[in-house]
């Protein structure tokens, strides 16, 4: 986190900043069960090394009880800003979260930050949410949430880790699209094309009060945890049409959270790129990504969305 802030703020990128805060025990709690809370608590006090969660595969130390609760405040503050600024706002912060469920930690996620600044926003405002997420793995955390007033949707390598996000339904009025991308890679072009096609589908069902994204990035290319084999200069384009959608349907609320990505130059760099298309006072058009560049497992999937709406 210090090595892309410190990158950041040397392109200028980091002009404005919004402190964090720890997430209290009722915050944490509309998410994950209190017996977790107080599992992870309980678990990692007075360490003198590191090991794993008794949830799975997480590692903690003696500093993560404090690090993950700063990490979910920080997501609902910047989630609150954007709610009521109509800004784009940038949640740099670790561990990430979309792994994590009601009742369990896992792969590197102690609590789930986007689902926990989502339900605080909607404690606050009420209204819907949607959760875009374009990390390498399946956000099953997230997932297992979902519904209330908050829709989902996913691409990620399948069947990468943890091996989950086959099925697109409904749960009521909320939509949960999981567009599985081969483990072997994707073009940059197909990438973009999936994400443009597949959010205006999503927010036609989800019509969102505010966009949350799981940003993840480790689908670059070279990553030495994910790797689709996606160019770097992706980012630009997604933030385009996340923001598309945003202005469409929720007055340009969009807040992102930082999930997977273990490169420190592609993170700076895809946030950078980010926040120029936050900052532009139009947003630009649609890339001339191709359709016929999307994988014919996820083109399956975005024209059966399309059918259900008639489109």
């Amino acid at each position: 986190m210090s090595a892309v802030a410190a990158g950041l703020a040397r392109r200028g990128v980091l002009a404005d900043t919004i402190a964090a805060r720890d997430a209290s025990d009722d915050e944490l709690e509309r998410v994950h069960t209190r017996s977790y809370v107080e599992l992870v608590e309980r678990e990692t006090a007075g360490l003198t090394s590191a090991r794993y969660l008794s949830t799975g595969d997480t590692i903690v130390d003696s500093g993560s009880w404090r690090a993950a609760r700063r990490a979910a405040g920080g997501a609902i503050v910047a989630a609150e800003h954007a709610y009521s600024s109509g800004e784009s706002v940038f949640a740099l912060v670790r561990p990430p979260g979309h792994h994590a469920e009601p009742d369990r930690g896992m792969g590197f996620c102690l609590f789930n930050n986007v689902a926990v600044a989502a339900r605080a926003l909607q404690a606050t405002y009420g209204g819907r949410i949607l959760v875009v997420d374009f990390d390498y793995h399946h956000g099953n955390g997230t997932e297992a949430v979902a519904g209330g007033g908050l829709s989902y949707c996913s691409t990620h390598a399948h069947p990468a880790y943890p091996g989950t996000g086959t099925r697109s339904y409904l749960i009521g009025d909320d939509l949960v699209a999981n567009v599985p991308l081969p483990v072997d890679g994707v073009s940059t072009e197909g990438f973009i094309a999936v994400w443009e096609r597949l959010l205006p589908l999503v927010a036609r069902t989800a019509r969102p009060d505010a966009v949350l994204v799981s940003a993840g990035f480790d689908y670059v290319a070279g990553d030495e945890v994910g790797d689709l084999g996606v160019g770097v200069e992706a980012a630009g384009p997604l933030a385009a049409a996340i923001r598309r959608v945003a202005d469409e349907y929720c007055r340009g609320r969009v807040a992102y959270f930082l999930e997977g990505g273990y490169g420190l130059e592609a993170i700076e760099n895809s946030i950078a790129a980010i926040a120029t298309v936050a900052d532009r006072s139009s947003v630009p058009p649609p890339s001339a990504a191709e359709a016929s560049a999307i994988p014919a497992r996820a083109r399956a999937v975005l024209d059966g969305l399309a059918l259900a709406q008639g489109s």
